[in-house]
């Protein structure tokens, strides 16, 4: 399972042989946009570098805004997809954070930037490969502590609950109650459902307040 969210009208269409965007150039037009806001999620765009989870032969493609093939069928995502989704969930440094949908470790290791030493990352990847391919990844940096899972991410981790922030990056047919049971009161999840991205707050243990956004492409959640 991995992550690949493309909005149906923020893809650019490269004509004849312009240089790729360099880093600093893609960070820029996400801020420039107004898709990048937050100043500690824009320091985590910088700190973490999307050319360290991009296949070999991509490497010089690292910076497109375009979801990139990692294998076994799966992407990763735009990076202005992952900008709006790290926006929406507004991660705080400190946090227990759950993503469903390792892929190959990008939006793991943002979410562990932001969230510092101090806080926690759990990330479940349905394909074992894909795992393996996300630990090669986030060793090439010295983040928070991340920990890793294969399995079905429909059911969440209860044994680790509950989660500050939940986030996935493949759409659903409904928001999954173990989801919703294993978010801490005040705590937020993004996810797809259908062609939408969700905002879901857990006013109370029973309550929540739901935001939908129009205008996506997801994968299905496996």
């Amino acid at each position: 399972m991995a992550g690949l969210v493309s909005p149906k009208h923020g893809i650019p269409v490269r004509v004849g042989t312009l240089p790729p965007l360099t880093k600093e150039q893609l960070i820029q037009k996400l801020i420039s946009e107004k898709t990048l806001v937050t100043p500690q999620i824009i320091k985590a765009f910088k700190n973490i570098d999307r050319k360290d989870f991009v296949l070999t032969q991509d490497k010089n493609r690292a910076y497109e805004d375009r979801p990139l093939s990692i294998g076994y069928g799966a992407t990763i995502s735009q990076p202005t997809t992952v900008a709006i989704m790290l926006e929406k969930l507004q991660p705080q440094s400190g946090e227990k954070i759950l993503e469903i949908g390792t892929g190959s470790g990008y939006m793991t290791a943002l979410l562990a930037e932001i969230a510092g030493k101090e806080g926690k990352v759990f990330s479940i990847e349905y394909v074992s490969e894909l795992k393996g391919l996300a630990e090669f990844n986030l060793r090439k940096y010295n983040l928070g502590s991340i920990a890793l899972f294969t399995g079905d991410g429909k059911v969440g981790l209860k044994n680790y609950s509950s989660f500050d922030r939940i986030i996935s990056s493949a759409s659903g047919r409904e928001m999954p109650r173990s989801w919703k049971n294993q978010l801490t009161v005040g705590g937020r999840i993004v996810a797809p459902l259908g062609d939408e991205l969700v905002v879901l707050d857990k006013v109370s243990k029973r309550r929540f307040k739901e935001k939908r956004y129009e205008g996506f492409i997801f994968v299905p959640l496996q």
